[in-house]
């Protein structure tokens, strides 16, 4: 690789074992030093994706990234996407496009065209960045799928970048995670690996120190750091789905499909003060809300089929029956529908499905994928109130008959839909709760008026000056500046 921009890379011994809350750490820490930083992840396999500002889909926690490091998320920042699309296959994205769908034996024959697009990509940040910090997936010690990796040692040995191994002590047997971990490794893999991080530690330093002793002695690596478990604190999730405890009076209810997808959605009405949001991972039998959401979904017939063998159909009738309000976003507002045709097998089987029938659309599945961020205006109970979010769909709905149009985006283009009794909204727009304003008038129109409204980009800048502040207290950062060759970390330039 030609001379660029130094890069870092952060790998874990597990999944969720903090990778990608150290890598936002990073990218806020270097740029409020003025260091012109940008996150990578080669390889991502998650539903929750975000668009780009060159048009094109990415990792959710790469656009987090992007916040952290003051940019744009662009498609750059994570060259392959993998959307699962069951338990064997995956949509598979490339560059911030959907290119097909691949079962797991296809993919890990494609891995090698894969790796072209990520170190594209990587050239192209290298050129325009002093710092990259990169993001691996998943464990590089996954014996099976060693071969032909591209996310993890595989991409580090093929730019020739240090790595920093990151465990979660809150899971337990910390030390059997690092010292196995680097042990199934090659030789030269062991090598390139210049320290370990410890994630999530509660309690007193002093007890733990012995432990640490001992393994620094055993493995001849240095801990950089042990990182405090974080109180309150919250960044969008790359997948797994974050529960919360009761809050408020105002009951909000999501099933959990198969396939969800975009589940941030939802962040600000998990961190409201009055909202009690609750996921529903199974049938929604007697259950008590004022407000069911749909959520978007990757397989839209397949989940309207789970809900239907749950009893959701069932329990949605009764709780409009009793005046509640139902919302569905994106593969929700769908099943809300009519009927869903997906003439051309995108995803999965060709074939059509009546699904609930509370709107007047008709759904048609398209191998084109929509994907853009859009502006507008929520129009309900007479008030015009801002809106931003953004578009990931397959598939367009045509209006049956007339209906009233809750959204107005880019000024002129109309989506959604509202039932003529007010009580069912559906609608495209994910991150709509995302904006205070818009996420009133949604809980007023649901029958909650006492509102604080949760600013999200607001709680997304606290958050990640908070753990820049952390991992300025409690990393080695000479160490890590050491590990670069250069003074990036220690840089005394104002950002």
């Amino acid at each position: 690789m030609a001379d660029g921009a130094k890069t870092l890379m952060v790998q874990g011994c597990t999944s969720d074992a903090g990778k990608s809350t150290l890598v936002a750490g990073l990218c806020r820490l270097l740029a409020r030093r003025g260091v012109r930083v940008v996150p990578f992840k080669p390889q991502n396999m998650a539903l929750n994706s975000a668009v780009t500002v060159d048009g094109g889909e990415i990792g959710r926690a790469q656009a987090v990234q992007a916040q952290a490091a003051r940019l744009e998320p662009h498609t750059d920042m994570n060259p392959v996407l993998l959307k699962p699309a069951s338990d064997t296959g995956a949509q598979i994205i490339i560059h911030g496009k959907a290119l097909q769908n691949m079962d797991a034996v296809g993919y890990h024959g494609y891995k090698p065209l894969a790796l072209k697009a990520v170190l594209q990509s990587y050239e192209r940040l290298q050129s325009a960045h002093e710092a990259i910090v990169v993001e691996g997936a998943g464990s590089p010690a996954e014996i099976n799928l060693r071969h032909n990796d591209i996310a993890n040692m595989g991409f580090a040995e093929a730019v020739d970048c240090p790595v920093i191994l990151i465990a979660d002590i809150d899971r337990g047997g910390v030390f059997a995670h690092l010292v196995g971990t680097l042990a199934l490794l090659s030789e030269s893999e062991q090598t390139r690996v210049k320290g370990f991080v410890i994630n999530r530690f509660r309690g007193d330093l002093s007890l733990l120190q012995p432990g640490l002793d001992w393994l620094e002695q055993r493995t001849g690596k240095p801990v950089l750091g042990v990182l405090p478990y974080l109180q309150q604190f919250h960044l969008d999730a790359e997948d797994a789905i974050a529960t919360g405890q009761e809050r408020g009076p105002f009951k909000v209810v999501v099933p959990v499909l198969p396939r969800i997808s975009n589940h941030t959605d939802f962040d600000a009405l998990r961190l409201h003060p009055g909202v009690d949001l609750q996921f529903i991972a199974g049938p929604g039998d007697d259950l008590s809300a004022d407000l069911i959401i749909l959520p978007g979904s990757k397989n839209v017939r397949d989940d309207l089929a789970w809900l239907r063998a749950n009893h959701w159909d069932q329990t949605i009738a009764r709780h409009l029956r009793y005046g509640g309000k139902v919302l569905g976003i994106c593969g929700g507002y769908q099943m809300l529908g009519r009927n869903i045709a997906d003439p051309l097998g995108v995803e999965g089987q060709p074939g059509s499905n009546e699904a609930l029938g509370w709107l007047p659309i008709a759904t048609t599945l398209q191998s084109i994928k929509t994907l853009c961020r859009t502006q507008g205006e929520l129009r309900l109970d007479g008030e015009r109130t801002p809106i931003s979010g953004y578009e990931i769909h397959n598939g367009t709905s045509e209006w049956l008959e007339p209906c009233h149009h809750p959204l107005w985006l880019d000024a002129e283009r109309a989506d959604g839909c509202l039932s003529d009794d007010g009580q069912v909204l559906g609608t495209y727009l994910h991150g709509l709760f995302d904006t205070p304003a818009a996420c009133a008038t949604l809980l007023a129109w649901a029958g909650y008026a006492e509102q604080q409204p949760v600013d999200m980009h607001h709680v997304r800048e606290q958050a990640l000056d908070r753990l820049a502040d952390t991992l300025t207290s409690h990393l080695d950062l000479a160490a890590l500046d050491g590990i670069l060759g250069q003074p990036l970390f220690l840089l005394e330039r104002s950002g």
